[in-house]
């Protein structure tokens, strides 16, 4: 298991100078092209899932070796190359002014429309992106091109994830204790990088996908009684609340349990977590956390908790049909036990949410569930 134990805590994300030097280097190469007469073109990582490859020691998904020539004189690959140097200078000319664009402020900057006159002489237009999806994509590229993460460039988004519990963390030179939020959980920033973590004192890390359940469990103050960390990335996780994660398991050897629903879209969530995503296999070093272990709501539970019939529900033909697509997943393939629990949500039909257990009291899944699943270590996945 790699750990961060000298440097535990620190921030690690690369300087404002570092930043703007890698970005500036990138450009560079494109002007040294254009100045040795030389066609110019950016060489891109592929970013697909034929260039994504399950590295089985580091049980990690990681990006393969194959790379994209963007030239500047192919047709096919014009746009792109143009719309890359846009964003290129879109970034650079913020981090020279010290500014902290929203992805969404980056679409809107360099969106616009260009004329021109084609071969049959009529004036005809073009847009430099037609939707947010493509000025996503060549932030990506960018990402890739650099090894900065956008959160390092200083790209900010709608950052969801949240956390509480004994631990105190300095950010821009204040210090924040998480077990002082009153009923309430500390918001995980973007760059999460850029924060000094002064304190942690858990046995492990519970993460939650449903931000109600959190909520729950915070009012509770579960995190106190039973001495952890609670997270949430409300869903499907954003890129800071899985940055923090895997902080948390590297520099501070905490155990990371993951809590999710019994269906198909639970337990990808909690690979997403564990094993990295294909979108971005890239940054799976970074963001993924190898030895997270899924602690439930599993559908075997339906089982071994006698859940009421009434909190059983009917899964969809989409619900089996992402559970077949789950099976043909190295990294589920893998493991006979996560096999065999695709296996018998196909086959037995159902699934169940983590309220399931309120149906034996609200406090069930507190005082009960999460406790006995953790002391009996062979119940987790």
């Amino acid at each position: 298991m790699p750990k961060n134990t000298q440097q535990a805590g620190k921030p690690i994300s690369p300087s404002s100078e570092e930043v703007l030097a890698r970005l500036e280097q990138l450009a560079k190469s494109i002007y040294d092209q254009i100045q040795s007469g030389k066609p110019p073109y950016l060489d891109i990582p592929v970013r697909t899932l034929a260039n994504t490859i399950w590295d089985k020691k580091r049980k990690l998904l990681v990006l393969g070796p194959k790379t994209a020539k963007r030239e500047f004189f192919d047709i096919g690959e014009s746009k792109r190359f143009m719309q890359t140097i846009l964003m290129l200078s879109l970034i650079v000319r913020a981090r020279r002014e010290n500014d902290y664009p929203t992805i969404r402020d980056l679409y809107y900057t360099g969106k616009h429309t260009i004329y021109y006159v084609n071969e049959y002489g009529k004036k005809v237009s073009e847009e430099t992106w037609d939707d947010q999806r493509e000025s996503n994509a060549v932030i990506q590229d960018i990402e890739v091109a650099t090894g900065l993460l956008r959160e390092h460039m200083g790209i900010m988004h709608d950052a969801k994830g949240r956390i509480v519990g004994n631990m105190i963390i300095r950010s821009k030179g204040t210090e924040i204790d998480l077990s002082r939020m009153g009923s309430g959980a500390w918001g995980i920033p973007s760059n999460v990088d850029q924060l000094e973590i002064t304190k942690v004192e858990a046995d492990y890390v519970l993460v939650v996908e449903k931000g109600a359940i959190f909520e729950r469990l915070n009012e509770e103050e579960f995190w106190k009684k039973n001495k952890c960390i609670l997270v949430t990335g409300k869903g499907q996780p954003d890129r800071s609340t899985r940055r923090m994660v895997r902080r948390l398991w590297e520099e501070f050897d905490l155990p990371v349990y993951i809590l999710t629903d019994a269906d198909s879209y639970g337990y990808y969530i909690y690979s997403v977590y564990r094993s990295g995503s294909i979108s971005l296999s890239y940054e799976s070093e970074r963001l993924a956390t190898p030895e997270a272990r899924f602690l439930g709501v599993s559908t075997s539970d339906i089982e071994r908790y006698k859940i009421p019939k009434n909190y059983i529900i009917k899964a969809t033909e989409r619900d089996i049909k992402r559970a077949k697509e789950l099976m043909n997943y190295p990294w589920f393939k893998e493991s006979k036990r996560w096999m065999e629990e695709l296996q018998l949500f196909i086959e037995r039909g159902e699934k169940i949410e983590i309220e399931a257990l309120s149906g034996h009291g609200f406090k069930f899944l507190s005082n009960v569930y999460i406790p006995e699943k953790i002391a009996n270590k062979e119940w987790i996945i």
